[in-house]
Order: structure tokens, then sequence, then C-alpha cells
């Protein structure tokens, strides 16, 4: 939208609104609340502090804007959450009675969401038909990253009420812990990015699913908000291995995954709140609040689920691999709706993205779009051995058990007395024995989901 806009030769008013209550129970959580903050300060300087930011309702401030100063073009790229979509389509309406000329761009994504379909018309359920038929074989590749432009003629305008940098957004008493790297903005998106592809992409296929290991990209916060896009993204993974790997490349796959949690939540808007497959409205979850807590705050007594709840809480991120886990845990062995995990997920996450967010829950839970199916419980114990198998990723963010052997940092339950008196541990008292037994519990949802009568992530794809 920026490009097109400077090409147009008009002077630009760059104008940001913050629309706290458009979203509902989907406004920025406190982690993503925390980055956008940053990441509009940094915008609003590399646009010489002309960025102006106002406060409330879209719908009628960008129409006011357009009025106060003879506006007579708006520029925008479109988004898919289904309150933006609306909310789009009546600033567009008010904006075209006044004949101003609207033009909105797919800027976000790599395949647009809106031109994608089955031969019959009919929107993809399935991500590899998604991918390798409504994507790749489309015929036209994601296009080449734009250039920025060599300048930008501001106008001289100032919305009333507006102000610069991100002095109008809501204050949020949430920051990463002392040390994490995030960098907010666009050039901490490029420094992440040439990070990734010097001593990440080549790793990235075998150890993606190691959290012990920094062989991900950590891209995510960046593509939501912008700073980077998936082009610069694609296509500098694209010069790297050669477009012969194209279709198989994992790191591009994710970003395929990306593109097809975008897809279904606009073509399915009731995807954060209501299950894809109807089955699951008969499923009897249970609400237990206390054992909600737990799992929040990294208390449940399963190492690996407590150190992925607790990066998440000090970091705002989750390893990809751990968000599956302690997604599993928390809808199949505690049987409690997947919309609780979702919701604090959004509350928590900086990469917090409703297509992703909501997509991924469904997948782990059975009930969304080429979903796991309900039977595939992950077990957090073989999962840690697996992909922690030094305990590295558990010691680090569940320090009481740093004293155990690597053969009992995952079940400390199942430790002999001696080893955890050597480790300094008490269970129950320096860290909690396991809420649930796992076999026990997996037995219990299986026969649940055997009640519905029917046979049968997340997968965040934020790496």
């Amino acid at each position: 939208a920026l490009h097109a806009a400077v090409a147009s030769g008009a002077p630009i008013l760059a104008l940001y609104v913050h629309d706290d209550e458009a979203g509902g129970a989907w406004r920025p959580g406190r982690a993503s609340g925390w980055w956008l903050q940053r990441s509009l300060a940094r915008l609003g300087e590399s646009l010489d502090g002309r960025l102006h930011l106002l406060r409330g309702d879209a719908g009628a401030l960008i129409p006011d804007v357009a009025r106060a100063f003879d506006v007579r073009a708006l520029y925008f790229n479109r988004c898919v959450e289904p309150w933006r979509v609306a909310q789009d389509r009546a600033i567009r309406r008010a904006l075209v009675e006044r004949d101003v000329a609207v033009h909105a761009f797919n800027g976000a994504y790599l395949f647009d969401p809106a031109v994608i379909a089955k031969p019959d018309g009919t929107p993809y359920r399935v991500f590899t038909p998604y991918y390798r038929k409504g994507c790749l074989e489309r015929g036209r590749p994601p296009r080449e990253p734009l250039p920025a432009p060599d300048t930008v003629v501001h106008s001289g305008a100032r919305p009333a009420g507006a102000l610069s940098g991100d002095a109008s957004l809501p204050r949020h008493d949430w920051r990463p812990v002392d040390g994490h790297d995030w960098r907010p903005g666009e050039t901490g998106a490029a420094s992440r990015l040439q990070r990734f592809l010097a001593s990440g992409l080549g790793r990235y296929a075998a150890e993606r699913d190691r959290p012990d290991l920094a062989s991900v990209s950590r891209l995510s916060p960046h593509l939501h908000f912008g700073e980077l896009s998936p082009h610069q993204a694609w296509h500098a993974v694209v010069e790297r291995i050669g477009p012969g790997a194209l279709r198989d490349d994992r790191f591009l796959t994710e970003l395929g995954w990306r593109e097809f949690s975008a897809y279904l939540l606009f073509r399915e808007p009731r995807l954060p709140e209501a299950n894809l497959q109807k089955k699951f409205d008969r499923f009897p979850w249970r609400d237990d609040r206390e054992r909600i807590d737990a799992w929040q705050q990294g208390r449940t007594g399963v190492p690996i689920v407590d150190a992925g709840m607790r990066e998440l809480l000090t970091t705002g991120y989750m390893h990809n691999r751990v968000r599956m886990i302690a997604a599993s845990y928390l809808v199949k062995n505690l049987m409690q709706h997947w919309r609780h995990g979702a919701a604090w997920f959004w509350e928590r996450l900086v990469d917090a993205d409703l297509g992703n967010n909501s997509a991924s829950w469904q997948w782990v839970a059975g009930s969304g779009a080429d979903a796991a199916p309900f039977f595939r419980v992950f077990n957090p114990v073989t999962q840690g051995g697996k992909f922690d198998p030094h305990g590295g990723y558990v010691r680090r963010h569940v320090p009481e058990l740093a004293g155990l052997p690597d053969k009992h940092v995952h079940s400390p339950w199942r430790a002999p007395a001696g080893v955890l008196e050597a480790a300094g541990l008490v269970l129950g008292r320096d860290y909690p024995q396991p809420m649930v037994d796992l076999g026990e519990s997996r037995r219990r949802a299986l026969a649940a989901f055997q009640g519905l009568g029917a046979p049968g992530g997340p997968q965040s794809r934020s790496h």
C-alpha cells in the first residue's frame, strides 16, 4: 500500500488507528501489545516522525480524517480478521460515497486468500492440496519483494488528536525477562532473518523440533506485525537453497502453513470460537479453573509442559513443538476446552495471530480443518525425551529440576528416592506432583471421544 501511494505522486498522510473495541475478545493481549507499541515507534522513526496515531473507532475516524483534509485516495493492506474485513468494507463504502478512491492490497500474504479455491470454486480444507495445487501450481510464484521508496513526500496535515510515536496506545505491564533479545521493528526483523539464514536454515529441517537448540527463525512476530513481509523471507530462503527445493523445503512449507491458517480464517470467520467439526459441540469438556490456572502458570508437574508455559510467561514465546505438547496436555489429558488455551496464548504471545492461533488449537483438538485426529495424544514424557534429550530446555525454564539426571528430568515422579534426595528435590514441595496420571487421563479422553459416535495444533506455524 505504501509503495503504491508513493507512486501516485500525491503527498502522504500516514495514519494508524488503534481500535480497542472492534476486536472484542481478540484485541491485542499483553505481550503483543508490548510489541505493537515498540513496532509503531520504530515505524514512526523511519517515517521521520510523520506517522500519526489515533485511538478509537477506525470506521468513524478514517472517514472523518478524509473529510477534514480533502483526502482523494486511501491506500491500505487487507487483513483477514473477521471484524477487520467488515470494517474495511464499511470504510470503503463511506469513502466511495464521497468520491474518494480506495485501493486495497494483499501485502501480508504470499497468496491472496480471496482468490484461492478448488477448481469447483469451493475453499480448500486440507493443507497439502491447498499448498501444492492452490498455491504452488497456479503458475504464479510469490512476487518479489518491492523496493523501499527512495523518498516519501509527507502531507503537512496533522489530524486532530493524533500523536506521533506510540503515545496513544494503551500501556501494558508485561515485558520480556532481562536478556531476551526481541527487537521489534524493521531493523530487528532484518537482523533476525540474516541470523537465521546464516546459522539456522541449514539445520532447520533436522532440528526444528528441538526446543533446546537455536535452529528456528523466531520471525513470527516480525511477520505478524508486517516488519518483515513473507515475500522477503520466502525469496531470501529460495536464494539460499535454489528453486529446485521449493516444494519440499521445510521452512517454506511452514510459511505455507501460515498462509493456510490465514486462508481458513478468511473463509471460516467462526474459526476462533466455533468447532469446524460440529461433532465436537457434544464433547464433554471439563471446566476446571484450578487445573487451567496450574497449566497457565507452569505448575502441572509435567516438566516439558511447565517449561513451555514458563517460557511463554517470561519471553512471550514458546517453541512450536512444545506448543503442541502443552496444547495436547490441556485439551486431552486435562480435557479443558481448546478455547481456554487459545485465549491464554492470545494474551501471552508476542506473535499472537488470530489465524495461526485459532487454526492451531483446533488442529490439536481435532475439531478443525485438516486437524490431527483426536486420538493422537502427545505423551509429554516421550516427547520430552525425544526432542529435549539432555533436558537442557527443561532445566533452563524449570530450574528446580536442574539437579536431576537426564534419565529422570522429564518424569521426576518416577525417580528413586535417592535420586531425588541427591538433586535436593522434594516433590510436592519444590515441584508439584503430576495433576493427572498420563495413561489414565489419555484413556479417559479417548473414551469421551468414542462417546461422540464418530471415528476419529498446536501447529502454531510460527517458527
